[in-house]
């Protein structure tokens, strides 16, 4: 299953949502949840830990927008809306945490 976040860890529960619900699967980072890809933010910690049960995706053109690219966790891999695409025709199921 792919797991899609937008929102970011700072201001909304999604991502602890998923990371606490979620068994397995892949997980990718878009628009403002990219933050959490990052590293020196709060939520590093709990990317590292998911990294043992998930994949873990970072929408690229979301990470330079934001002038983050060059702070991606060691890990964590950028996709461009190409790699957005084939993950969810990878996956039989996505599901987007609200």
């Amino acid at each position: 299953m792919l797991h899609i976040i937008n929102k970011s860890p700072l201001t909304h529960s999604a991502l602890e949502s998923c990371l606490r619900v979620a068994q397995s699967g892949e997980i990718l980072l878009i628009e403002d949840a990219v933050y959490a890809a990052t590293s020196g933010n709060a939520f590093e910690g709990k990317i590292r830990e998911a990294m043992g049960r998930f994949k873990v995706y970072v929408l690229q053109p979301d990470l330079e927008a934001r002038g983050l690219a060059d702070r991606i966790i060691a890990g964590v891999s950028p996709v461009d809306y190409g790699g957005f695409v084939d993950l969810a025709a990878a996956n039989k199921n996505c599901q987007s945490w609200l």
